[in-house]
């Protein structure tokens, strides 16, 4: 007969209190650290649960150095890699969470807990019950647990996607702007009050305006010695402002704003993600055929070897170009289409260490254009009006 949850004593064995408790507390942001303090009480609380069921409170030990840590993945949550390695080493009589989304939110860390607890014999248990992996009913019922909160997780991702990118639709979205500009106390964009950073802006691009080029800005505040201002937006001097040479990657990044010609933009950057297997099979524990670390030579192996696809086979299949067949495709060399990608004019995609690429062909009515007898310069460029506050206050509120 199984036992219910109802009577976890049942479940709990001689064999067991012989070994640890281990209790895993976490919050997923310090934001919740700080002011969801009951649901931290709670957790902490659970440690009366491991007493009450028979282990000594100095047997009972607390993994709390993933707080303000995210569940979605176990790369970076070095208590919870602890803890799977306590529990690999059959040291762990129990496991205590408040509940499967504090200790994973990612189906394959679950599992994978899941599945080493079934092998120690090693009991979890939550605020609803206790539970042992080896038992196929509790088994099952963790399972579920934890399918229901990576699917929850994904939920609340696309609800806060969602309000956000309708928000950015509206042109009601604050986002972070760029230097000479801030927001008044109704939200409005205006020009930042201190006269030193305006005037910094207004010469650059006047000078953008006479020359034509980013170089010749830089030549510019190089030979008359001027500085260019940089505000921190994240960290410990975050909003700390600070003065100094201007290269040319930071004037392309002023010149090429569109905020300063009054336009409101969201979504120019995206996040790619890519797998880098030979530290992912290291990371698990994975050793090549002559028990060393794998490398990319390994891999390459492995691929030929059983037909698998590489990166730059599988992105030809989605038909995918060449810079030298994308090149012949719009009628320009090879270095604007490098060009058009540092630009954001072409999508391009890496397929290997050396930072080479294959680009995705726009359609006809979105593809960039050379510009005749202008030196090659991007006919999508915008041409900067002198800075001024009317235009700074010109703010779209559109898609």
């Amino acid at each position: 007969m199984i036992a219910s949850n109802h009577d976890p004593h049942q479940k709990v064995r001689t064999d067991h209190l012989q070994r640890d408790a281990y209790l895993y507390i976490r919050q997923s942001t310090l934001q919740q650290v700080f002011h969801n303090t009951e649901s931290t009480q709670r957790q902490y609380g659970l440690k009366q649960r491991a007493i009450a069921l028979g282990w000594p409170a100095e047997r009972v030990n607390v993994i709390d150095g993933d707080q303000g840590q995210s569940g979605a993945s176990a790369a970076d949550r070095e208590g919870f890699q602890k803890l799977v390695a306590e529990v690999g080493m059959g040291r762990a009589g129990i496991v205590l969470g408040l509940e499967v989304s504090r200790l994973a939110r990612n189906n394959c860390d679950w599992h994978r807990l899941l599945e080493i607890c079934g092998l120690t014999d090693t009991l979890i248990l939550d605020e609803d019950g206790l539970y042992d992996p080896g038992n196929f009913n509790d088994r099952l019922l963790l399972g579920l647990k934890g399918a229901m909160s990576e699917a929850e997780l994904h939920v609340l991702r696309a609800r806060l996607q969602g309000g956000i990118r309708s928000k950015a639709r509206r042109g009601g979205l604050r986002v972070p702007l760029p230097i000479g500009l801030v927001y008044d106390a109704q939200g409005k964009v205006i020009l930042d009050p201190d006269q030193q950073i305006q005037q910094a802006l207004r010469t650059l691009f006047q000078v953008y305006q006479r020359q034509g080029s980013a170089r010749a800005v830089v030549s510019y505040f190089y030979k008359n010695e001027l500085t260019f201002p940089r505000r921190f937006r994240r960290g410990i001097n975050k909003g700390q402002l600070v003065w100094g040479p201007l290269g040319h990657t930071r004037t392309l990044e002023v010149l090429h704003n569109p905020r300063y010609a009054g336009a409101f933009v969201f979504g120019r950057t995206k996040v790619c993600k890519r797998l880098n297997a030979p530290a992912e099979l290291n990371r698990q524990g994975y050793l090549s055929s002559m028990k060393h670390p794998f490398t990319p030579y390994n891999v390459a192996k492995l691929r030929r070897k059983y037909g698998l696809k590489c990166r730059y086979d599988r992105l030809r299949d989605k038909g995918l170009y060449t810079a030298s067949e994308m090149a012949t495709e719009l009628g320009v060399a090879r270095t604007t289409i490098r060009i058009w990608y540092a630009h954001g004019l072409l999508k391009g995609y890496e397929y290997n260490d050396r930072g080479e690429r294959l680009y995705e062909l726009p359609p006809q009515d979105q593809r960039p254009k050379k510009q005749q007898g202008q030196q090659g310069r991007l006919s999508k460029r915008g041409q900067y009006s002198p800075f001024t506050p009317h235009a700074a206050n010109e703010v779209h509120h559109g898609p």
